[in-house]
């Protein structure tokens, strides 16, 4: 190897951790929302979230317009969520109780919008702008 080879392959490493920095930044700047859990209730399906908060302004209200798809891929059913205020820089764990669902048959969940997104200082529609989801439940959940 020569030594342009071996600074070209440095330069390159850098930039490749540099860009990962950067994106693991971005995603810490918006909404990160998690499933956590999955619990069968009286009423049918408990649904645990764990959502954090990663602007610099606190957000007063937020709910989320979710698609629950089943074990077939069909929509079984679209709810929307209040997660109520999330402070900045802060995680809440919110629980949704939804009637009629079995949660062995929930496969899958798609954070299709949020319809209300309130905080001062904050454009309606930035709640959706850059949300990372993830899933610690046997359900997958998208944004």
């Amino acid at each position: 190897m020569t030594v342009r080879t071996i600074l070209l392959s440095s330069m390159l490493a850098v930039a490749a951790v540099s860009g990962a920095a950067a994106q693991e930044a971005a995603a810490a700047k918006g909404l990160n929302v998690e499933l956590n859990a999955l619990a069968g209730s009286q009423k049918g399906c408990l649904f645990t979230f764990v959502a954090e908060n990663g602007f610099a302004q606190n957000i007063s209200k937020v709910s989320f317009e979710f698609v629950i798809f089943n074990d077939k891929g069909t929509v079984e059913r679209l709810a929307l969520l209040d997660f109520r205020d999330l402070p900045a820089g802060k995680s809440k764990v919110r629980q949704f109780d939804v009637p009629g669902i079995k949660c062995e048959t929930v496969k899958n969940l798609l954070i299709n919008d949020a319809p209300v997104c309130e905080g001062e200082g904050l454009d309606k529609g930035r709640c959706m702008d850059g949300i990372v989801t993830s899933s610690k439940a046997s359900a997958g959940l998208e944004g």
